[in-house]
């Protein structure tokens, strides 16, 4: 499905008036601790998917998946030790072995080469994802530990974050149906 038609399939959850899923039945946590471009879009589709479906959603956001919440974001792939990442080319499906990783710029073309193919095949960028999460009300927290580990502060994180730690998630995830860690 492209970009476009997923962004209005889900918004068109959202904005439904009878009533959706039984969120008072179901919810969802999702543990964000990768913050690669592979790596940020299985918690997105899974958490917009979800709030889209009427699921109330928690991300938790900490170690290397907190700067996914940062307002600039400049996420790369990294080829090395992904024997599954076969990208099409001519006419094939072509891995990479993990020596070339060694070699400098070789994790920037990869990383250009998913993202040209993304765009050609219509794929929303994290950016959009993000932006639905927040519009779907999925709760988003960045962990305070992390925050003050890496040094960073809510100002440089997009807007809709909440700050909370170890036992908020806790909380979040002892009531929470499904509890995903990505």
């Amino acid at each position: 499905m492209r970009f476009a038609a997923r962004m209005n399939f889900l918004r068109s959850f959202l904005e439904r008036e009878e009533p959706k899923m039984s969120a008072e039945e179901k919810s969802m946590s999702i543990i964000v601790t990768k913050g690669s471009l592979d790596w940020a879009y299985p918690p997105f589709i899974l958490a917009t998917t979800a709030a889209a479906m009427g699921l109330p959603v928690t991300m938790f956001f900490t170690f290397y998946g907190l700067p996914l919440l940062l307002k600039d974001l400049n996420l790369q792939l990294t080829a090395a030790g992904n024997p599954a990442m076969k990208m099409p080319m001519m006419g094939a499906h072509m891995g990479l072995p993990n020596l070339l990783t060694a070699i400098p710029g070789v994790d920037a073309a990869c990383t250009k080469m998913m993202k040209n193919l993304m765009s050609k095949k219509g794929v929303a960028s994290i950016e959009d994802l993000r932006e639905l999460a927040v519009e779907a009300e999925v709760r988003l927290i960045a962990c305070q530990m992390t925050m003050d580990l890496f040094e960073y502060t809510l100002d440089d994180m997009i807007e809709g974050p909440e700050l909370g730690g170890a036992a908020t998630y806790i909380e979040v995830a002892t009531q929470s149906d499904i509890n995903l860690f990505i």
